[in-house]
């Protein structure tokens, strides 16, 4: 991440309480809406180019077509911008699968619902790896304690029961969302160079070897 800011020096530290439980953002101006939806996905286009590290204040400023100064005002410096970033895309996230349409949201079976859900964090983790990287680098165990892997953990553990009764929902959680972790992910897309539909194809996979 950048130190423009003297306050986003030290990133990782900010970075260790990311993603709670994400509800309704706090109610807004329309224009003020707007203009937080334009600073957001400006950062979020910086992000998928160059990295984390190559946000800026002035640079999202410039993307977004939005002042300085407001981009100030609204996130005060780089850490609090990218967390917000997470945290938005951690809210599109948990609508897209406890409301979306289906299979992803509620109206699919329990099997097609956990591989639209399996899919999506491959994306989603993906999209948002190197953030997520720092995160899970400055605190390796806080990722099974922050509010977002509690509600995943839930999500596909009511799934798993559904689709097998009397199964340890709980545990089997746990074990399929394990892979998702972001050095793992960072590992097979970086390192061995795997692209994302490999990675979906050998979740599918992994899961029929016992069917």
């Amino acid at each position: 991440m950048s130190t423009e800011n003297p306050q986003a020096g030290g990133a990782a530290a900010p970075l260790l309480g990311l993603l709670p439980t994400v509800g309704a953002p706090a109610p807004e101006r329309a224009d003020a809406a707007r203009n937080r939806r334009k600073i957001l996905d400006a950062a979020a286009r910086i992000v998928a180019e160059d990295g984390p590290d190559a946000v800026t204040m002035n640079q999202v400023a410039h993307a977004s077509g939005i002042g300085v100064g407001t981009v100030y005002r609204r996130f005060g410096d780089v850490s609090q911008l990218l967390w917000a970033l997470l945290d938005d895309r951690e809210r599109q996230f948990q609508e897209a699968y406890m409301s979306g349409p289906p299979p992803l949201g509620p109206g699919a079976p329990a099997a097609e619902r956990i591989d639209a859900f399996l899919d999506a964090l491959v994306d989603r983790v993906g999209e948002q790896r190197e953030i997520l990287l720092a995160a899970h680098s400055a605190a390796p165990r806080a990722r099974y304690h922050s509010g977002a892997y509690r509600v995943m953990h839930t999500h596909v553990a009511l799934l798993i029961g559904r689709l097998r009764p009397g199964s340890d929902s709980t545990l089997l959680a746990h074990l399929l969302l394990a892979p998702f972790s972001p050095d793992v992910v960072h590992h097979l897309t970086v390192e061995q160079e795997l692209s994302a539909d490999r990675l979906k194809a050998g979740v599918r996979e992994l899961l029929r070897l016992r069917a």
